[in-house]
């Protein structure tokens, strides 16, 4: 996606594009996909639209448990100047308040999968939570457990147990960061399993505007959570997930050593990504993404 004339310049992250208007920011998602902290190419056809139209449904349905910082949606009620830039702009951006970010990912777990699980096979523990000793991957827990992480600016956050949050933001705050996501995630979990999918696990960013917390960023999509097929899923196995794992399935087995410069990610992998994608919009929302 080019840069939109007229505005200030946006910062870039890998998929998505930030536009600081003042006291507002324009969200604009991408098609760009990444993994292993590169950026591939080429682009999935309608990824940023299908994400951002999916955090739309869930900020539509989570509103009465926390306030969001969503100011408008339609590209058609935006200000003039971005108005003129609705081709690019329509179905895959935002205006948000701009809020101070808690500087950390705030993660609820469900199932026994990803990084917990890999810290689990090595010391016993996931996360600073002790599950029961025996547990396979992808195993369902006794309950959700609160995982905080940093948040980094390069490469990967990093796990923290729940007393260096305290540290970090107080003890009130980590109290309420730790309800709002366990309450968030619970909620996401069982419309999910409504529509046979699971939701293993997710991550949530909040902000503060005015003193008042605020859930921003991308909410229950399939980049920022792990969604398993719940017809396909047996503890012990690695479930089919409903995000970008045909790409990095296919970039680890062509050999690339994961410090050069990528390769060209072949037509089969982007279409069955794009699938992957509209699949998961499609379920939990029950309609078609506008694109």
């Amino acid at each position: 996606m080019s840069v939109l004339e007229g505005l200030p310049a946006p910062r870039r992250g890998k998929v998505r594009d930030i536009y600081d208007l003042g006291d507002q920011l324009l969200l604009v998602a991408s098609d760009r996909v990444s993994a292993y902290d590169f950026v591939l190419s080429p682009e999935i056809p309608d990824k940023g639209k299908v994400l951002n139209q999916l955090t739309n449904f869930w900020f539509d349905r989570l509103g009465d448990t926390i306030p969001n910082h969503l100011v408008e949606v339609d590209v058609h009620r935006y200000p003039a100047e971005l108005r003129r830039h609705a081709d690019q702009l329509e179905g895959r951006s935002v205006l948000v308040r701009k809020a101070e970010v808690v500087p950390y990912e705030c993660v609820a777990r469900g199932y026994l999968a990803g990084s917990a699980f890999r810290e689990y096979q090595e010391t016993g523990r996931a996360c600073g939570h002790d599950p029961p000793a025996g547990m396979r991957r992808a195993e369902k827990l006794d309950q959700p457990i609160f995982t905080p992480a940093t948040k980094a600016e390069e490469g990967h956050d990093e796990n923290i147990d729940y007393d260096t949050l305290v540290e970090g933001v107080g003890t009130e705050m980590a109290a309420t960061l730790r309800r709002v996501t366990l309450e968030l995630f619970s909620r996401g979990r069982d419309l999910a399993a409504r529509r046979g999918i699971i939701l293993a696990d997710t991550k949530f960013e909040f902000g503060l505007v005015d003193g008042q917390l605020l859930l921003i960023d991308e909410v229950l999509t399939p980049d920022s959570s792990r969604y398993w097929d719940a017809a396909a899923w047996a503890p012990g196995t690695e479930p089919v997930s409903y995000d970008k794992q045909p790409v990095r399935d296919w970039v680890a087995g062509t050999g690339w050593d994961k410090a050069s410069p990528p390769p060209e990610l072949t037509p089969e992998v982007v279409q069955e990504t794009r699938e992957r994608y509209l699949d998961a919009f499609r379920r939990i929302t029950g309609r078609d993404p506008v694109l």
